[in-house]
Parts: C-alpha cells; sequence; structure tokens
C-alpha cells in the first residue's frame, strides 16, 4: 500500500509540466505541515537527507535528489510520451532542476548583490551551484520543465533557466518570501518576481521622473549644507532613493482609492520628507533652521516635526499626514497604527483599503528596539489591525558607530524579526532606483491583495556621520574611504540614462539648477501638491481648541432616563446563559437600577458607558482583560456558558448607536498604550481608554507617557483625550502590585497638561468619565483606580448621586461639626475609609477627613473651601498610604502648604503621617503591610 499512490505516479507520467509542479507543491506543504500530504509521500519525504543534520525550510532542497536517484535506479526504463521517450537519467535530471529552482527561490536573496558599497559579508551559498544538486555545465543545453517557474515558457534549457534565476533572485532585489506559509501568497510573489525577472521594463517618462525625485533629494540635502553647514539635520544622504520610493508608494495607494496615508519615522531624512514629498514650504524650513519659533510652547527640534498635506494621486485627493515623533526611535510606530485605526473607523474602512500606514525604521533600531515586535504582533489582531503596513527600513548598515553584524544583532539581516509574521521581506539596493520603484509597487500591491504587512529593506549607506557634526572616519575608517570616492545615486542613475540617451547631461544639469532654484525662490518643490485642500478628508479639531478646565460639562442625567438605561444594558438575550456569578452581578444591577441596591463601582462604571452611548459618544477600551475586568468587576462582555460566544450588552443599546468597542489587548504596555493614544490623537469625540492589568504595569509604557502623553501638546501642540485606568491601592499584595507609581505622574505634571484623578465614589467615577467625554476639552486624564474598593461596603452611591450630582474636585467632611473638630487629614483614595472606619470604631468627632479627588490641576479654591468651615483646628496632616518618597507628598505638599497660608497664617504647618520613605513600593508581607499601616493610621487620629 505504501508505495501505490507513487508507484501509478512513476508508471503513467514523466516528471514535467504540472506533475512538476505537483511534487513542488507536495513537498512545499510537507515542509509546513507533514500532516497535510498522503502518508506514502509523507514516508518519502521522511526518508530524505538532511543537510546538516536538519531538514528545512531555509535549507530544503538538497532534498529530493537523493531518493528519486535511488528510485530511478530501480526503474531502468524509457517512459514513451507524445513527441519521443524521456529516460528516466532525465527524469531524475529533472527532479534536480526543480531542486536548484526551489533553491534559488529560498536563498537566492543570500547572492543578491544588495550593497552599494560592497562590504556586506555575505557567507557562500553552496545549494545555488549546480553540482550541489548533481547537475553540471554539460546539461545547461538540455532542456528541462519549468514547473512553476514563471518565466513565459513551460520549457528551457538549463541556461535559461539559471540566467532567469539569477537575474530575479540574486540581482538588485534580494527577496524573502519562502518562510510564508499560505501557498497562494509564495505563488502570486514568485510570479511577479519571475515573469519580469525582478526587472520590469519603465517608461522613458516614468525614469525621467524617478531623476527628477533624485534630484530633489540630492538637492535639498546639498542646498542645506551649503546654507547651514554643520547644522544637524541628520541628512539622507546616501538614502536618496528612499524619496522616490515613498513618493511611489503614495501614488500607487492612490491607484487603489486611498485617501489617508500616515507615515513614521524617526530622523534621517525627515526633512528631505517633509519638504520632497509631503510639501511643507522651503522657506519655512529655513526659517525654523533660523531659529524662528512656531510655538508659543517648548516647541521640538526640526527633525521630530510632524505635518500634513493633500496630494493629488492617480486616484484622486490623497491626505498625508507625518507623525510627530521623539527620538526614542521606534516609539511612533504603534502611535502610527493608532492613527490610521482610528482614521479608518472614522470612514467605516473595515478593510484598510483607504487610510494605508507606512512606517519608517532605521536598521539598528528595527533589530534592537522591542516595540517593534510588539507592533508586529499586533497587526492582525481584532483591535489594532490596520490591512497591512509598509515597513521601510532605511538601512545605513551601522547604528551611529556600532556596524560590526555580531555587536549590531544575532541574525543575519535586520530585518529578520518580520518573519515572525510571515510578512515578506525585501532587500534592495539603494543604488538602483529602478528596481526600487519595482519593490514599491510590488509592496503596495501585496498590501492591497493580502492585508498583511510588508518589509523593505533599502540598503543604501550614510555618506556623513550620524549627523552633520559627526566625523564618521573616526570609527568606520574602510567603510568611509569607499564612500568618499562613491558616486551619488542620483550622478549614477543620470549617467545611465544620458549613456542610454533618454536626455543629454545638460538636461540632466538643467534639473539640478532648476531645482535649487526653486529652493532659493522659497517655493513648493513637491509633486501633485493640491493647493486648496478637499476638508473633508480630515479630522475637524476646531470644537475641542481654546477650552480650558474651567470649560463646563453637564455630566448629570435625568434620572428616568438614567434608570432606563441602566435597565438596558443589563437586557441578556433568550439563549445567552451566564455563568452563576455573573447572572448574580447583572441580577444585582437590574435591583440597582430600580433603586433597591445601592450602586458599586461597576455600576456606575458601565453607566457611564451607557449613557456616553445613549448620546451619541463613542467608547473605545482595550487591555488585558477589560471585559471581564482584572478584578472582576466589569463584565461588560458576557461569555455564554452554552455555546462561548460572547454578547455585549453595551453594543446592544439602540439601533444606530455610536461604537462601543472593546477588546481585551495581547500581552503589551508599551505598543498598545502608544496605540492608544495615537488613536485619541485622531479621535477626538467621544472616550478612549486603555486599562492596565495593573497599575505598575505602566511602568513597561513609560516612554509613551514621557514623551507623547505628558507633553505632546506643549512639544507639537497635539491634543489627546487619552484615559488611562491604573489599579492602585495598597492592598498587602507585594510591591508590584500595589502602586501605579502615582509619583512618577506628579512629577510629569506641568501647565495643565494632565488630569491626575483618584476618585473614592461610584459616583465620582461616573461623572469623572462623563466629563472627560462631555467636557470639550481634549487632555489626557490618569486615574489611580481602585481595587478593593469596587466592592467596599462604604464605596457606594445612590442614582440621585449619578442624576442630579458633578464630579467633584474635593470632597468636604460633612459628617462632623466644624466647631468641634480639632484635626484635619487630607487624603486621598482608599486610605480615606481605612480612616474613617478606624475613626467610627474610635468614635471620635473632632477629626475631618478631606478627600482630594483631583490631584492636578490641582484643586486650590475647592480645597479652600472645605476647610474654611474648620476654624478652631490645631494640626493638618496629609495622609496616604504609599511610603513618604512615594504617592503625592512630595510633589502636592507645596500646593496644599499654600492653601493652609492662606487660610490660616503660619500658626500652622502641614505635616505629613503614612509610610516611612521605602525603595520598594510596598512591603511583601501581610503582617508587615497590616503592622505599617495600624501604626500610621493610629497616628493620624491620635488628637
Amino acid at each position: 500500500m505504501q508505495d501505490s499512490i507513487m508507484e501509478r505516479f512513476w508508471s503513467t507520467s514523466h516528471i514535467s509540466g504540472g506533475n512538476a509542479a505537483y511534487v513542488e507543491e507536495l513537498y512545499d506543504t510537507y515542509l509546513h505541515n507533514p500532516n497535510a500530504v498522503p502518508e506514502e509521500w509523507r514516508n518519502y519525504f521522511d526518508q530524505l537527507p538532511r543537510v546538516n543534520g536538519v531538514l528545512t525550510q531555509d535549507t530544503p532542497h538538497s532534498v529530493i535528489r537523493a531518493q528519486f536517484e535511488q528510485l530511478g535506479k530501480s526503474r531502468v526504463r524509457t517512459v514513451t510520451v507524445a513527441g519521443g521517450s524521456v529516460s528516466a537519467e532525465h527524469e531524475q535530471k529533472q527532479i534536480k532542476v526543480l531542486q536548484l529552482i526551489s533553491s534559488y527561490r529560498f536563498r537566492g536573496h543570500q547572492k543578491a548583490q544588495l550593497d552599494p558599497l560592497g562590504l556586506m559579508q555575505r557567507d557562500p551559498v553552496p545549494d545555488l551551484d549546480l553540482s550541489f544538486h548533481g547537475l553540471t555545465n554539460a546539461d545547461l543545453d538540455t532542456v528541462f520543465s519549468t514547473g512553476s517557474l514563471f518565466i513565459g515558457k513551460e520549457e528551457a534549457t538549463l541556461r535559461e533557466i539559471v540566467e532567469a534565476l539569477e537575474k530575479t533572485y540574486c540581482g538588485h532585489i534580494g527577496a524573502e518570501i519562502m518562510h510564508i506559509t499560505p501557498l497562494a501568497e509564495k505563488q502570486w510573489l514568485q510570479q511577479r518576481f519571475e515573469s519580469v525577472r525582478s526587472n520590469p521594463e519603465f517608461t522613458k517618462e516614468q525614469r525621467l521622473a524617478l531623476l527628477e525625485r533624485l534630484t530633489a533629494a540630492e538637492g535639498l540635502e546639498r542646498h542645506l549644507d551649503s546654507k547651514y553647514p554643520g547644522t544637524k539635520r541628520f541628512g539622507l544622504e546616501g538614502g536618496e532613493s528612499f524619496i522616490p520610493l515613498v513618493d511611489a508608494l503614495v501614488k500607487r495607494a492612490g491607484t487603489y482609492g486611498a485617501k489617508e496615508i500616515v507615515l513614521g519615522m524617526a530622523h534621517r531624512g525627515r526633512l528631505n520628507a517633509l519638504v520632497n514629498v509631503f510639501g511643507k514650504s522651503p522657506a519655512e524650513l529655513f526659517a525654523e533652521f533660523d531659529g524662528k519659533r512656531s510655538l508659543n510652547t517648548s516647541g521640538d527640534v526640526k527633525y521630530h516635526s510632524g505635518f500634513s498635506s493633500n496630494v493629488m494621486t492617480p486616484g484622486g485627493e490623497l491626505h498625508m499626514a507625518m507623525a510627530f515623533n521623539p527620538s526614542h526611535l521606534e516609539i511612533v510606530s504603534p502611535v502610527v497604527e493608532g492613527s490610521v485605526r482610528a482614521r479608518q473607523d472614522r470612514r467605516n474602512d473595515n478593510s484598510g483599503a483607504k487610510v494605508v500606514p507606512i512606517v519608517v525604521h532605521g536598521d539598528a533600531a528595527f533589530a534592537g528596539q522591542g516595540v517593534v515586535m510588539e507592533t508586529f504582533q499586533m497587526s492582525q489582531t481584532r483591535a489594532y489591525g490596520t490591512g497591512g503596513t509598509l515597513h521601510i527600513v532605511i538601512n545605513n548598515q551601522v547604528g551611529f558607530t556600532t556596524n560590526k553584524r555580531e555587536d549590531s544583532r544575532s541574525t543575519e539581516y535586520c530585518t529578520d524579526v518580520a518573519k515572525m509574521i510571515e510578512t515578506p521581506i525585501f532587500h534592495v539596493n539603494g543604488d538602483d532606483p529602478e528596481a526600487v520603484l519595482f519593490i514599491a509597487q510590488l509592496a503596495m500591491d501585496y498590501r492591497y491583495e493580502f492585508k498583511k504587512d510588508v518589509v523593505i529593506d533599502l540598503v543604501c549607506y550614510r555618506r556623513r556621520g550620524h549627523n552633520e557634526t559627526d566625523e564618521p572616519s573616526a570609527t568606520q575608517p574602510l567603510m568611509y574611504q569607499i564612500i568618499r570616492s562613491l558616486k551619488t545615486t542620483r550622478t549614477l542613475y543620470a549617467e545611465k540614462l544620458v549613456a542610454e540617451n533618454l536626455l543629454s547631461q545638460a538636461a540632466a544639469d538643467e534639473l539640478t539648477t532648476n531645482y535649487r532654484a526653486a529652493l532659493d525662490r522659497g517655493e513648493n518643490v513637491a509633486s501633485g501638491l493640491v493647493s486648496e485642500p478637499d476638508r473633508t478628508l480630515f479630522v475637524d479639531w476646531s470644537p475641542y481648541i481654546g477650552h480650558d478646565w474651567q470649560t463646563p460639562a453637564n455630566t448629570g442625567y435625568e434620572l428616568q432616563s438614567l434608570q432606563a438605561a441602566a435597565n438596558k444594558m443589563c437586557e441578556i438575550p433568550d439563549g445567552v446563559v451566564l455563568q452563576k456569578q455573573v447572572e448574580k452581578i447583572y441580577e444585582d444591577r437590574r435591583k440597582m437600577a430600580a433603586g433597591a441596591l445601592p450602586l458599586n463601582w461597576g455600576m456606575a462604571e458601565t453607566l457611564a458607558y451607557a449613557t456616553l452611548i445613549e448620546q451619541g459618544y463613542p467608547v473605545r477600551m482595550t487591555g488585558q482583560d477589560v471585559g471581564r475586568g482584572t478584578f472582576s468587576h466589569r463584565h461588560a462582555v458576557i461569555h455564554s456558558q452554552k455555546d462561548g460566544n460572547a454578547y455585549v450588552p453595551l453594543q446592544n443599546m439602540k439601533a444606530d448607536q455610536p461604537v462601543f468597542d472593546l477588546y481585551d489587548s495581547y500581552l503589551s504596555e508599551e505598543a498598545v498604550l502608544a496605540f492608544e493614544y495615537g488613536y485619541s490623537t485622531t479621535s477626538p469625540k467621544g472616550l478612549v481608554i486603555w486599562e492596565a492589568q495593573f497599575g505598575d504595569f505602566a511602568n513597561g509604557a513609560q516612554v509613551v507617557i514621557d514623551q507623547f502623553i505628558t507633553s505632546g501638546e506643549h512639544k507639537w501642540g497635539r491634543l489627546s483625550g487619552l484615559t488611562m485606568l491604573l489599579p492602585h491601592g495598597y492592598e498587602g499584595q507585594g510591591p508590584e502590585h500595589s502602586s501605579a507609581r502615582l509619583e512618577r505622574f506628579m512629577q510629569l505634571c506641568a501647565e495643565h497638561n494632565i488630569q491626575v484623578c483618584v476618585p473614592s465614589t461610584p459616583a465620582q467615577v461616573f461623572h469623572m468619565l462623563r466629563r472627560q467625554a462631555v467636557r470639550p476639552m481634549r487632555r489626557p486624564l490618569v486615574v489611580m483606580s481602585p481595587k478593593s474598593l469596587l466592592r467596599h461596603k462604604l464605596a457606594t452611591s445612590t442614582l440621585e448621586e449619578l442624576a442630579n450630582g458633578s464630579f467633584q474636585n474635593v470632597i468636604t467632611d460633612a459628617s462632623v461639626d466644624p466647631s468641634k473638630v480639632k484635626r484635619v487629614i487630607l487624603c486621598s483614595g482608599k486610605v480615606y475609609y481605612t480612616l474613617l472606619e478606624e475613626r467610627t470604631a474610635r468614635n471620635l468627632d473632632n477629626v475631618a477627613l478631606i478627600r482630594l479627588e483631583q490631584l492636578y490641576p490641582f484643586p486650590e479654591k475647592e480645597l479652600t473651601a472645605a476647610l474654611t468651615p474648620f476654624k478652631g483646628i490645631n494640626d493638618i496632616f496629609w495622609c496616604q498610604e504609599e511610603p513618604m518618597n512615594q504617592g503625592a507628598w512630595y510633589s502636592s505638599q507645596h500646593h496644599m502648604r499654600h492653601v493652609v497660608q492662606q487660610l490660616y497664617g503660619r500658626e500652622l504647618y502641614l505635616d505629613y503621617v503614612g509610610r516611612d520613605a521605602s525603595a520598594a513600593p510596598a512591603c511583601g508581607y501581610m503582617s508587615v503591610h497590616i503592622e505599617e499601616e495600624k501604626r500610621f493610621v493610629d497616628k493620624a487620629l491620635s488628637v
């Protein structure tokens, strides 16, 4: 039985045409999934010899040779076919030819001429030699079937086959495509490369346009060098092909009907792209070099700036936005993805056809920064997918001063991380502009065909050092000996076109002269720039500009409408079977809606979302386990115990409601928070929320917090209404999950850049979340979100407090007689309830507890009003459960002392009570936790 299929195969056909392709496909399928091929073939492939002991996709095609030889020897015969006969020996060699073809597809990129400098260290590729496959030069004129090789003929001499393979896979393009599992994708890519030998014929107009774009790229750098010598600009010299590359991507996306492109990149080439692709005025750029101030804030350096414009493409007008970017390399990548997703959601562009992300990387950063992996990992997820991203690596072959491969990475290419999502990787020699143009078009076509990421590795060099003030030969002497003698990409291409009589040398020189003259006149030099852009292509932020902290917002909600919304969000369709504990939660919520139970935290929070949806505000919320909630308080997503299907009541509030998107994120903080920041900067209406599983998880996203969330408005004028929910509270659970590092956020507070709130009641969280959406001011909201308060018996509210109340920045103590009070304790968050319970147990009536619910912007007026009734006090304390060097004490004491001095003069001094300073956020032993808490509570209440 084992040989039955193979016997019939051998006895009825010879290996050519469709049969050759059949064997190739069988073997390819076996490599990815051995169980997917018939048992006879699986057993056969299992016995194939290994290269270095391993049969893998990277070295698979030493492969069928030996076994087919053995098989052929046992069947010494001649097979008669139409037109003649084919010997068994020829059939054996036919198999070897198929192996050779496959080897080129797998490994041709390792022989490709990718480096303009000729310095790239390349190991020999033995399986691209004829002898490796048992073929010789004597076979070069023998005709073989081409199998699935797309070269326009079914049969060709071995010489023709090798020439086609060399041109296709070993020229100025190195294609890594065979790690991709879906056969359809591989065959599509093979057809695109092989049908034109990776060298399509471009029209005269296209080639002259390429030269014009190269002239612009080189011209700007030379102009800036002569005008501002020695000034940092992170120029593009050596990588000028980047400009026609991006230009081609934009035009190709336009032909597919794209309406927006968002581009993110770090420093190198940024100014060139701003002027030559996005159409930034050269005069404006020169003014920045002259030190002109453009924002009434801190501003930022030139090579961090963003920009937007509209250009005309073959498919119509298209809006382009370049993201603002700090010096932290690669962090802009997920920000771009978030901005793109927001634009796609606004357009109901579920496939990503209308909005395209392009992210530009440096080679060292691409290999070294973990956020690259995190961004790739999000690419095919429900919450973060954008229909495929074009990744361009400007591969300088050196990172700052590090260019030894063994120092800069552990992989062959800087792009190898991209293989994790089976994206195609196209390496291309930057000194071959036509190869670059071909890859640009192919990459965009692939993105639209398969909705997946693509990586373009533009192998070039850095004509200068890391910046214009560096001397690169100090660390790369050999590299820069070559670079100094190398003609520029533009010069090489111009000489090529002149040699082919496509234009004269004088005409080529005139392009340079005309471009420089346009720069001198301060004219726009980008191609296709639209002078009067279609404003419907981008978001109107005008309703959200010019508002401050005092802008009023009605966060209340009419009682009957509130109850109706509460009942609606508790409706569960027939057939959805609730888990026992979840059913109890929803039963309680129905009682809360009827007023029979006080509202807990989960009910009030969910009601905030429900009422916003009723009023037309969209809500987006992501984070690890947000559907249920880390502490099981939310249960906004119900998983039917009958079939496992998910049901989201908040997505079913009414017909034509705004979106309520709720996604459990993958296990990332940095990329996910950056994504949500990018989303919020492009989606001003409604609520965008990221919840940390535990507050300290925000540590992993500190770059995003420092360089975007807290400073983006001041540096770049970028508004964001992002809300961060960070579980925080000391319950004896150890140093890692107690603190959301409130002190770090407080240290970043300045110029009213963010809001930091510590709500202590369900009503407060209801009004706080609604205020963030309803109030037109857009600034980030950082919430120290509770854990134990989610179910604390005292942390409850009434429907009336939700319906008629508002967010209180300060909550005074109305439960004591002010005339009896001798001590006031100021506090925030959970510690209030600890103090309250102990005060009640001690039956004290001379201590007042005042809560600061908003720590920043500091509520000076509200605190003054809350303290005013307590005129006869002897002392005043700030009490916190965090260690003294953490929490709000060091950053807020001067604000509180100012209020105390204004009210009481110098007779009263605000003092501290709480835990001692500590290197760790919290202790890890419950006994120590309890002892510490008892000590500072006792001190606080010992009047």
